[in-house]
């Protein structure tokens, strides 16, 4: 087994609760790490043999397009989607992060975690 890390996927988009929220957007971060068998793409060397991340980031990206009120929610689609469309993913986990949220006081970021396994 193995793992494939993206760290720090900076975002805009549109998700939250509040009307301002959908008006004017905020800044957020999505982390994102994938369980896989990466032994025979150790092997040979092939793209067919892993997990493209560049997939994943096109995942990532268009399902945060996707306007939530709940960065579960969000989360929770990028999941479905990693699993349905690459087979060689047997667990995912994924940090959504909302910069600097719109919650009365100093907060540098607010973090859901969401797992999956097939």
């Amino acid at each position: 087994m193995g793992l494939i890390r993206l760290k720090n996927i900076k975002i805009y988009a549109y998700h939250g609760c509040l009307v301002e929220e959908k008006k004017i957007g905020s800044d957020y971060r999505v982390d994102l790490k994938v369980k896989a068998d990466l032994t025979p793409s150790a092997a040979t060397d092939r793209l067919g043999d892993t997990v493209d991340y560049v997939h994943l980031n096109h995942i990532v990206k268009e399902e945060m397009a996707i306007r939530s009120k709940l960065l579960e929610h969000a989360a929770e689609r990028i999941l479905v989607r990693i699993l349905n469309e690459i087979p060689m993913v047997q667990k995912v986990t994924i940090d959504v992060s909302k910069i600097n949220p719109p919650i009365g006081g100093n907060v540098e970021m607010v973090t859901i975690t969401r797992s999956k396994n097939r």
